[in-house]
């Protein structure tokens, strides 16, 4: 199978030939190959570059011919795998084509040292958006774990996936890997388990009428609506039927690399001593603290439902 491929850069180099000749076309497109070092179209060399020449057109005697320089999207996968065998990471599956099911792409698979499946890919198959309806989630904002063994779980996402820490408290530690604020965070907790899963609405309003949707379906809301303090997110919580935790959330801060200074469990416990900035949700219940500690989880077999049948239909 192919592998992925991007499209990285594109450079213009004039060639001296005659303007509109089929022959004269291929010799120019041969001489841009060999001007800018590059391979012909559809070979790979070892970095994982593949480079086609395209005709950019003719002018005063001159063609002009743009050169693609085409990357192998795997090359950060791979290298990244790599980097986690050094570290003696254990590795389920190499880097490779996924299957179409899985959403497509290019990456791998393995543990982290809780024993967690997980998989890094890239190049994911892409999806139009069939309904605009703010109300509607657009993407998985966030995942939180509960880890017994914090202190191995945060050097294991910063220093082998390359995660930054955006900031710490008493209980949690907020990781990133883009401008979101966070995109993992590990809670000190019996684990190793899934404390919830967030899904980001565009706006307050898409928040707040997908958090009506959710709750005339039959979920009432176990926590919120509030503004978290790490993050500043708005937020809602539900408990799903098989007995995960599922938040609506929105407005999560955005983070330059370049500015941003993480605080520590002290600064938080100074600036904001409850989870919620507004004061309106207060704090979570015992029966929602139960399901994020995965004591509410009922197992696959139990019920009719799951966490599939409560996303699509339940939570849009």
């Amino acid at each position: 199978q192919p592998l992925p491929q991007r499209v990285a850069e594109q450079r213009v180099v004039p060639v001296a030939a005659g303007p509109g000749r089929l022959d004269e076309r291929v010799r120019a497109h041969q001489l841009v190959q060999d001007r800018a070092g590059v391979l012909p179209a559809g070979q790979v060399r070892g970095e994982g570059r593949v480079d086609v020449v395209q005709d950019a057109g003719a002018q005063q005697g001159v063609l002009h011919a743009r050169g693609l320089g085409v990357q192998h999207v795997g090359a950060a996968q791979d290298a990244l795998c790599a980097q986690a065998k050094s570290y003696g990471v254990d590795i389920e599956a190499e880097p490779g084509p996924l299957d179409r099911s899985a959403g497509g792409g290019y990456g791998f698979r393995f543990r982290t040292p809780d024993g967690l499946p997980m998989s890094i890919s890239s190049d994911l198959v892409q999806h139009p958006s069939v309904v605009l309806d703010r109300s509607r989630p657009s993407k998985i904002s966030h995942v939180v774990l509960n880890s017994a063994r914090t202190d191995d779980q945060v050097p294991f996402f910063m220093d082998v996936l390359g995660f930054k820490l955006s900031d710490s408290t008493h209980m949690m530690e907020f990781l990133r890997c883009s401008a979101d604020h966070h995109s993992v965070a590990i809670f000190r907790n019996n684990g190793p388990s899934l404390n919830h899963v967030a899904y980001e609405l565009p706006n307050i309003d898409g928040l707040m009428r997908g958090t009506g949707r959710v709750k005339q379906n039959g979920f009432d809301i176990e926590w919120g609506i509030g503004r978290h303090g790490p993050g500043s997110n708005v937020f809602s919580y539900f408990i799903e039927p098989n007995g995960f935790v599922a938040e609506y959330t929105t407005e999560l801060d955005q983070l330059d690399d370049a500015t941003h200074l993480p605080q520590g469990p002290e600064y938080w416990q100074k600036m904001m001593p409850l989870p919620d900035r507004w004061g309106t949700a207060g704090a979570p219940s015992n029966r929602m603290r139960a399901a994020m500690s995965g004591a509410l989880y009922l197992g696959e077999d139990a019920g009719d439902l799951r966490c599939e049948d409560i996303i699509g239909r339940k939570l849009g």
